[in-house]
């Protein structure tokens, strides 16, 4: 299996770099957390989970300026080409071949209004994604609840990285976040969405004892602008 670059930009936002560039839920402007601007990325593919400023973000203008392909729920897709950039609709269960990533459409539990279009547009259902890379098995559980079928996406694909939410209150919290990891079984799980804002406040030490108190596997907690390496 050939290398792939993973790159946290704060909340739910990685960056995947192999011969193709990834970016999921490209949230910038307004993201305390980034350490770059949305110019300084230039993504391949931008996938998107649902239609939440904080999830959508970036993606048009990202889009407008490198043309770059977007993959999202049919619903967020049919906002995005209003806006005058071409994307991709696909649904759950569905996987897609992008320049050689394969990306598959999970379940999520969360809701999924498009808040930049005052509400005016459908925004589906949520999601999260399958990524495979260079060999590799990710999973990106976007915006969700813990759920019995997140066993299910481990015995189907197998992700040895699982990007997992953790702040509470819009999603899982430690205490549900941990049992998705003993569900998912991945070798590697990183913690995502959290200490953004005020009311998303964890402390992902927490989560790294609980799940390795109770798991094989191993807790990074990365910090915005660090890259790990697969």
């Amino acid at each position: 299996m050939a290398d792939v670059k993973i790159t946290w930009l704060g909340h739910s936002v990685f960056l995947f770099e192999a011969e193709t560039k990834l970016l999921i839920d490209p949230f910038i402007s307004g993201n305390p957390l980034a350490p770059c601007s949305p110019e300084e990325l230039n993504p391949d593919i931008i996938a998107v989970t649902h239609g939440h400023r904080d999830h959508l973000g970036d993606t048009i203008e990202i889009g407008k300026r490198t043309g770059c392909r977007i993959i999202s729920v049919h619903e967020v897709a049919n906002y995005i080409k209003s806006k005058g950039v071409f994307a991709e609709g696909m649904g759950k269960g569905g996987t897609v071949n992008v320049e050689g990533i394969k990306l598959t459409m999970t379940e999520a539990l969360h809701s999924s209004s498009i808040d930049a279009s005052g509400f005016s547009f459908d925004g589906g259902s949520p999601a999260g994604f399958i990524i495979r890379i260079n060999g590799h098995s990710i999973y990106h559980a976007g915006d969700t609840g813990v759920f019995g079928d997140m066993q299910l996406i481990g015995e189907l694909y197998e992700p040895e990285l699982a990007l997992l939410p953790i702040g509470d209150k819009f999603t899982m919290g430690i205490k549900e976040a941990t049992k998705a990891v003993e569900l998912i079984q991945p070798k590697i799980v990183v913690p995502m969405h959290y200490n953004t804002f005020d009311v998303i406040n964890q402390d992902p030490l927490k989560f790294k004892q609980a799940v390795e108190s109770k798991t094989n596997t191993k807790v990074i907690i990365m910090q915005p602008g660090q890259s790990i390496e697969l």
